[in-house]
Parts: C-alpha cells; sequence; structure tokens
C-alpha cells in the first residue's frame, strides 16, 4: 500500500495533515485528516478566576480573538447572572461585526480565494495573495489592506485592543465611545458596506461566470448531505452575537431550536485515536461513524450552515444575495461544499450592512454600558457565531468564582467529521487507478478542507490520557535520519 502525506496543508490557521494510502491498483484505500497539535486551554484555565477568562481565552487565537472573548463574556454574564445594558450589547455587536467582515475578507483573498483567481491548478508560488494582487491589480490589493486595517482600528476603538480585545467585562464593557470614536467608526463601516460591493463583484466576475467553477461547485466530488446548524433572531434570520441555536435537517426542515444553555441536550462529543480534535454530533440522532444523510448525527456549522438554518438576512443587500445563491443553486439547502466561499461573501455583506447600522445607533454612546455582578457565580454557558462555526463556552465555578471546569466547542470543532468526510470523498472522486497524483490533484483535495476555513488551534483541546510526543531528526536537506516517540 502506498501513502501520501500532505503535511502540512495550506493557508489555513494551525497545523494539520492529510494522510492517504493507495492500494495496489493505485485507487484509494483510506484517507486521513489529522491535527497532531494539542493546546491545553480547556485544563490551564481551571484553578483561574472566571472573570480571568474573558482575557486569556482569546490568546487561543491570533486569527479570532474576538469570537473568545465575546463568547467568554457571555458565559460570564451567565456565571453571574446578569444582563448586559442594551448599550453594552450595542458595543459588542458593533466590534463583532467589524471582526466578522475583516475576517471573511482574509479567508475569501487570501486562503481561499487564491485557488479560484489563480485557479485551482496554478503553480503553488502563484497560488496566494501576492498571485491574487498580480492578477487582479495593485489597487484591489490595496482595498484589501484598507480594509483589514479599518476592521482592526474598529475593534481597537470599541475592544481597546486590535489585536485580543479586553473591554468585555462579565455584565458589559468597561469603556464608553466618545462621539470623535464613534464619528471615526461610522466612517469605517460606510467603507465596509462599498468594499462588500466590490467583493460580491469579484465573487461574480472570477467565480459565478466562470462555467467550469460553476460546475467545480455543484460536483459531487464536494457535496455532502448534512444537518446544519447556525444561530438565528426571533425572526429566524442569520445573527452572529445572540439568539436561538436552530439545527435543520438536509431537507431543510427545522430539526430542533435551542437555548445555547441547553447545548448538552442537544450534542455529544466523542474522540478517536488519530486526532486531537473532538468530534460533535446529534445526541438523539447518534453517532453512526463517517456517514451523512438523515440518519447520521454529523452536523455542519459554517457560513453556508447558516444560511441553510436560517429564513433569511436581516439587511437588505445581504437579503437579495441570500436569495441569489439559493435561486442560481437550486434552491435551499444547499449541500456543496464549495459553496461555503459564496456564503461567506454573503455574510460580508451582512455583517458591514449590520455594523453600519449600529454605528449610527445613538444608544452605542450611553455611558451605561455595564450592570455590576451581584449574585453569587454558578454555571454559565455563553454561545456567539465565529467565523467558522458556532462558539460555545461552558464554565462551571465554584462559589468563590473559581473555575472547577471548563468545556469548549469552537467551530472547526463542530465540522471536524464533515472536513474529514469531505476531504476522503474529494480524494476518491479525483485519484483515479494509475493516474499521476500530481500537485493540482493535491491542492483540489486541499480545497474541500480549506472552504471550511478551518482553525485548528482554536479547535484543538484536551483529551483523555497521555499526549503522545515525537521527535523527529532531519538533515540539512529535510531528509528523515531518526525517529523517537512516546505513546
Amino acid at each position: 500500500m502506498r501513502k501520501i502525506t500532505i503535511d502540512p496543508i495550506t493557508r489555513l490557521e494551525g497545523h494539520g495533515k492529510i494522510t492517504i494510502f493507495l492500494q495496489e491498483d493505485g485507487s484509494l484505500g483510506n484517507c486521513y485528516f489529522q491535527v497532531p497539535e494539542l493546546r491545553g486551554f480547556e485544563r490551564f484555565c481551571v484553578g483561574r478566576p472566571v472573570e480571568e477568562l474573558i482575557r486569556i481565552t482569546p490568546r487561543i487565537c491570533g486569527v479570532c480573538p474576538e469570537a473568545h472573548h465575546m463568547a467568554s463574556a457571555k458565559a460570564c454574564d451567565a456565571v453571574y447572572q446578569v444582563d448586559p445594558p442594551r448599550a453594552a450589547k450595542k458595543l459588542r455587536e458593533l466590534l463583532y461585526t467589524a471582526f466578522f467582515v475583516g475576517d471573511h475578507t482574509l479567508h475569501f483573498y487570501a486562503l481561499g480565494g487564491p485557488d479560484f483567481v489563480m485557479g485551482p491548478d496554478a503553480a503553488p508560488a502563484e497560488r496566494n495573495i501576492l498571485g491574487v494582487i498580480r492578477k487582479m491589480g495593485l489597487d484591489a490589493g490595496r482595498k484589501v489592506i484598507e480594509l483589514r486595517k479599518r476592521a482592526q482600528r474598529t475593534v481597537a476603538l470599541i475592544g481597546g485592543k486590535a489585536i485580543h480585545p479586553v473591554t468585555a467585562l462579565p455584565g458589559g464593557m468597561a469603556k464608553p465611545l466618545t462621539v470623535a470614536e464613534r464619528d471615526e467608526i461610522v466612517n469605517h463601516t460606510d467603507y465596509f458596506v462599498e468594499f462588500a460591493k466590490f467583493t460580491l463583484g469579484v465573487l461574480d466576475a472570477v467565480v459565478l461566470k466562470n462555467p467550469a467553477y460553476m460546475d467545480l461547485i455543484r460536483s459531487d466530488t464536494y457535496t455532502h448531505r448534512f444537518y446544519s446548524m447556525g444561530t438565528v433572531d426571533a425572526q429566524n434570520r442569520v445573527n452572529f452575537y445572540d439568539g436561538m441555536v436552530r439545527v435543520v435537517d438536509p431537507e431543510g426542515q427545522e430539526y430542533v431550536k435551542f437555548a445555547p444553555q441547553d447545548y448538552l441536550e442537544v450534542l455529544s462529543e466523542r474522540t478517536e485515536p488519530w486526532t486531537y480534535l473532538k468530534f460533535p454530533f446529534l445526541k438523539k440522532v447518534g453517532w453512526k461513524g463517517f456517514v451523512d444523510g438523515k440518519n447520521s448525527g454529523i452536523y455542519r456549522a459554517t457560513p453556508l450552515s447558516r444560511l441553510n438554518a436560517a429564513d433569511g438576512m436581516a439587511t437588505p443587500l445581504a437579503q437579495a444575495e441570500y436569495e441569489r445563491m439559493y435561486a442560481t443553486l437550486g434552491g435551499k439547502p444547499v449541500h456543496h461544499t464549495l459553496a461555503m466561499h459564496w456564503a461567506r461573501v454573503i455574510e460580508i455583506v451582512y455583517a458591514a450592512e449590520r455594523a453600519a447600522e449600529l454605528a449610527r445607533d445613538e444608544e452605542i454612546l450611553s455611558t451605561h454600558i455595564r450592570t455590576s455582578p451581584t449574585a453569587a457565580p454558578r454555571e454559565g454557558v455563553g454561545c456567539v457565531e465565529a467565523p467558522r462555526g458556532t462558539l460555545y463556552h461552558h464554565y462551571i465555578t465554584d462559589e468563590r468564582g473559581i473555575v472547577k471546569a471548563v468545556n469548549l466547542i469552537v467551530g472547526t470543532t463542530n465540522n471536524h467529521a464533515s472536513i474529514c468526510m469531505s476531504i476522503r470523498k474529494a480524494a476518491e472522486g479525483l485519484i483515479a487507478r494509475g493516474s499521476e497524483i500530481s500537485d493540482a490533484v493535491l491542492n483540489r483535495i486541499e480545497m474541500a478542507f480549506r472552504a471550511y476555513d478551518p482553525c485548528l488551534a482554536c479547535a484543538t483541546h484536551a483529551a483523555a490520557g497521555q499526549a503522545a510526543l515525537e521527535v523527529r531528526i532531519l538533515d540539512s536537506e529535510g531528509h528523515l535520519i531518526a525517529a523517537r516517540r512516546r505513546a
């Protein structure tokens, strides 16, 4: 049996590898998506005052610290049984929508986009952000950089820091906005909206008008029928910051709708010996192995899943694009893995429009931005939609507010089983008996996980038992000299 390893996999956050085993006739034998890194945040948060987790857990990731900051703050609100003032909630959501615009932009142009702008079979040296700028022009590159700068500046004005924000507290926010800061943010959010329209134009010109790309998106190689999860508001529209979690089945019918604090009634988690990522699944459907369909408990929580789980978007341009996507792809729900890129652009539009609405809301200038906790601490769950999927923070404390246990289910963890299956199906569809396994073929396999925008540093947490350790010694040309492993 022949083994092919893609190590490391590229254009994502964190470390992972894909191991492909071929039969003697060259057909696929098996395929594994493995995450060899271990981050112990669930363990080393134990023993600390719970309010410190709002500043500690954002250090899980430098790409999406705002997501952990918000989920942690909401978990601490629940621990202390305190409801933040309306102005505080709006400030949190404004920070969060600015973050969403910047984060999704990073993936569309730098991580996932090069496969479409440069082509999935382009040379690796061209299949990157520099290649995208060279092909689309310096002005497009300047727009992307300007958007990222303005998004980070908005986060810094509200969150105190451009990376790893610090201003959310149990019961609200630590810092009000000044009029000058609000006016600056209005200017930034107006740019967000114009940039979102520009990105729609890029998507339309590069992907939607390319018949080969549309055939690739619709192909069975990149299609799986899973349940879809996402947070919705009272009208069942997509919401990133607050609401109920809704799950629809592969036919698009509502399976369950639950408050985040009840997530353990809906979800269970399992582990496998070959990865440090857990595998959540729908408890009542059950774990049936790596299979899809209505009888499998595997679900997806992605930008596309959020749109599948919702009845629409809460802003006008995003709603129009939502309707266009489903009309183009044959109606709801859509199960094409590569359509996540289109859904991600629709979410850029929604986040931009929502940020512009919040920036003009006079209530965000209120100085009444915190309700001080008075109740004894207890157990609490916080939930937001991270760019990569639904994010749960669950804290259990003692009577002094010292953390006794932490459970984190992050966006990528929700999608772990479906990522494994998407990679395997891509490998099955792309590797033919006796054919050459070229770099282009391997990149098309990587495209299956890249559509999820996985964040592996966020997703890897403590598992039972001793962490495996492998030391590999390579010579100056990269050849393996020796290896030692602790089981």
